[in-house]
């Protein structure tokens, strides 16, 4: 009998996590498992699914909402359990935050195996004393736990932090290509939501006690979010505004950055980025930040494939920087070696280890 795996999310908007799921989605569909995803809401702009995968929403509708925070939590509650009823996967992927804490609680009581990850830093997908507690309550009763860097281990209990099995995302197809070899385009590209974390003026402060001494570059951040207006005015007030470009969130993104000179993640925290494993797919020359979660580190090995700063330090940026900008036959050199995150994180060598990972949960 054909087995079935449901993912829970809040919605398909794009965004890393949100590729990963519907990616994983994609690939047990073709493995010939019947795929259910269900999510909380439906957004503008999603991620397509492939042809024959039922969509399930599992909020309540407005008409159901009342003024009690209470009342509307059990019945969300009620909802997801009615839906894994009918359902009846004989799994349950889910990931980000709460989401984990509602498939373990409604998955209570039915045949169907709960399965969380965390994609995120854990301490921020769970900052509060009563989070993490929680956490480590319900993920100690559901039947896996999936995390994405061994550091992780050390937020949970030692019950979870034994359960959890480290399994990483599969690169994005379309970033499985030959290095570009050719002369670089003087440009340093980004790719992230304009937001606090990501540390966008960090980029331009470095950018700006550089940009006399490599008058030719210019600055391309893709992406957008609440801070691209202070961002545009903090690029006017360091004088660098017209060679700092904002194309905002675009679909091509290889092709947009394949040949770039320089790439910058500056998070104060990530998981595993997927923008920093698209870079380093591409062979790209990179300069990240170690985020708290040690996500930078399962990817990067500093002065091998890339150099790795500590978050939040512009003079460090800014040093690695100009240490890459003028050097580029060492900057060649890192780019080569991080193309080869191509073959480590495949998606025929990836997405079997998940497979096994879910087929030994669903056969216990």
């Amino acid at each position: 009998m054909r087995k079935t795996i449901a993912f829970y999310i809040g919605s398909l908007r794009k965004g890393g996590a949100e590729r990963v799921f519907v990616n994983l989605a994609k690939y047990f569909q073709a493995e010939g498992y019947r795929v259910v995803m269900v999510t909380q809401y439906q957004k503008e702009e999603e991620y397509e699914l492939p042809d024959g995968m039922e969509r399930i929403l599992s909020d309540i509708g407005e008409e159901k909402v009342t003024a009690s925070r209470a009342v509307n939590f059990f019945r969300r509650l009620n909802k997801l359990h009615a839906i894994w009823k009918e359902q009846q996967p004989d799994l349950v992927l889910s990931c980000i935050g709460k989401n984990n804490f509602m498939t373990v609680v409604t998955t209570m009581g039915t045949k169907t195996r709960a399965v969380v990850s965390v994609v995120g830093e854990a301490k921020e997908e769970y900052p509060s004393r009563g989070m993490r507690m929680l956490a480590n309550f319900l993920f100690s009763r559901a039947a896996g736990v999936i995390l994405q860097t061994e550091r992780s281990r050390g937020f949970f209990c030692r019950k979870v932090g034994e359960k959890a099995v480290i399994l990483p995302n599969s690169l994005n197809p379309a970033f499985i290509r030959p290095r570009y070899e050719g002369e670089r385009e003087k440009r340093i590209v980004s790719v992230g939501r304009m937001d606090a974390n990501k540390n966008h003026e960090m980029q331009l402060r470095a950018f700006a006690g550089l940009k006399d001494k490599y008058p030719e570059y210019t600055l391309v951040i893709y992406g957008d979010g609440e801070l691209r207006s202070y961002i545009e005015e903090t690029a006017e007030e360091l004088g660098i505004a017209k060679r700092v470009f904002l194309p905002g969130v675009v679909q091509d993104v290889a092709e947009r950055i394949g040949q770039a000179s320089l790439f910058l993640l500056t998070s104060y925290s990530e998981g595993v980025s997927n923008a920093l494993i698209e870079a380093l797919a591409l062979g790209l020359p990179v300069i990240a930040t170690d985020v708290p979660s040690g996500g930078t580190e399962e990817l990067m090995k500093d002065g091998v494939n890339g150099l790795i700063i500590p978050a939040g330090e512009q003079a460090a940026l800014e040093c690695a920087m100009d240490r890459l900008l003028g050097d580029p036959a060492y900057a060649q050199q890192l780019g080569r070696e991080a193309a080869r995150i191509q073959e480590r994180l495949a998606p025929e060598r990836v997405n079997p280890l998940w497979k096994a990972y879910f087929e030994e949960l669903m056969d216990k």
